[in-house]
This record gives C-alpha cells, sequence and structure tokens, in this order.
C-alpha cells in the first residue's frame, strides 16, 4: 500500500518515535478508510481529506497528554468510526482496546480497517456502552459522543477502582478514569456533571486552527 506522507506529515511533526510497523499502520489508514467510506459513511465527506489532522492527529491528543501501560485495557465508547481508538491502538501496541459502539456497521468498518493495517490489539463491540456486564476496564476514552454527565454515567460502572496516579519516565501521568475529547464553551456541560475534570487545551499541544477551542477533559473515580 502506498505511503502518502504528505498527508501524515501533520501527524509527523508532533510526534517522531514511531517504529517502522507504526509508521506504516498510520500511513494504510487514508487509503483504508477512503476506500470504506465509499461504502459505509462513517466519517464526514469534507474531513476524509483532513483525516490525519481532524482525526488521528486529534485522537493523538491523548497520547500526548497520558500513557497507557502495557497490558492496561480501555474502552472507547461511542467510538464511531474508531477514534480515537484506532490511532490510540497504533501508538501504545501492547495496551488492549474494546471499541464499542451502537451501530454495527461502523465497527464492521473498524474491524477491516484493523485487519489490513495489522492490529491485533483491538476488539469490537455492537452494544451501548450502559448495557455492558461484568466487565472492567483501567480507563475509558471517548470522542464528542455525548454530554459528560452521560459519559460519566455509562463510565463509572465500567471502571476498576483507581490507584493513585503515577507518571511515567518523561512526566507524563499515566491514563486513568474517563478522558474525552471536546470542544466549545464547556462550562454549562461540566457543571451539569457535577464533576471537577482536569481540563487541558490541545492547542498547547499542536498549534493549528482546528485544536482552538477543543479539549482533553479526565475524570478520575
Amino acid at each position: 500500500m502506498e505511503k502518502t506522507p504528505e498527508r501524515l506529515e501533520v501527524v509527523l511533526q508532533y510526534f517522531s518515535d514511531f517504529s517502522p510497523t507504526q509508521l506504516q499502520q498510520l500511513a494504510a489508514l487514508e487509503e483504508l478508510y477512503r476506500e470504506w467510506n465509499d461504502k459505509i459513511n462513517v466519517i464526514s465527506r469534507k474531513d476524509i481529506e483532513s483525516l490525519y489532522e481532524k482525526h488521528v492527529l486529534h485522537s493523538l491528543a491523548i497520547a500526548a497528554t497520558f500513557d497507557f501501560t502495557p497490558g492496561m485495557e480501555v474502552i472507547d465508547i461511542g467510538t464511531g468510526g474508531g477514534f480515537p481508538g484506532v490511532p490510540l491502538a497504533i501508538f501504545f501496541p501492547e495496551t488492549k482496546f474494546h471499541l464499542v459502539d451502537s451501530i454495527g456497521k461502523k465497527l464492521k468498518v473498524i474491524e477491516a480497517v484493523s485487519r489490513a493495517a495489522g492490529l491485533t490489539n483491538i476488539t469490537t463491540q455492537h452494544t451501548r456502552a450502559e448495557e455492558i456486564r461484568n466487565r472492567k476496564f483501567d480507563v475509558a476514552v471517548s470522542r464528542a459522543v455525548a454530554p459528560l454527565k452521560d459519559l460519566l454515567g455509562w463510565s463509572r460502572p465500567l471502571l476498576k477502582k483507581t490507584k493513585p496516579q503515577a507518571s511515567d519516565t518523561e512526566g507524563n501521568p499515566i491514563a486513568s478514569g474517563l478522558i474525552c475529547l471536546k470542544g466549545g464553551d464547556l462550562a454549562a456541560e461540566i457543571s451539569e456533571s457535577n464533576s471537577r475534570p482536569k481540563m487541558m487545551e490541545i492547542y498547547h499541544l499542536f498549534q493549528l486552527d482546528f485544536f482552538k477551542e477543543k479539549y482533553i477533559l479526565q475524570v478520575t473515580n
């Protein structure tokens, strides 16, 4: 499969330590998503042109902020076309990602993309997060799926009790609790959630206009 380094460059200007396998997997995403998007619309037509900026790099804002350890189990709630789960699975190949969505055809796309890209640390489940029983995860991630109040209600029963948060050798905190990507004025949404999330501006990580007023929110148990 032909690489597209010019489109991937927006990611590589912020991340420089990918292995050859990871680079190959990242480079494969555009062609795979284009092919599947023609059959099943999982990404808007205009956004497919900016896949690496608006979907891959946006997802990797979580990786720039948190570390996920080997063996950790992560649930991606309402994953849609596989974001942030698929880019995070490429970035953290020893972490297990369980991608959940209520729309089965979107999961078929994720399964096909994962197979073609050689990802072995992704599983999928066609269900709503609130219907999952008898399973616990270390971390929940999500991207603009629902209000924070709902995300907290869905994720809390699925999360293991958190241990004191540690940091990796580079000072990034080990991921825990609910970590979600959101945008715009979040004051009312945060107030309604009765929580005090840690809030980080993505524009501080990636100085691109798309990331203005976009945030990472973390709520620990």
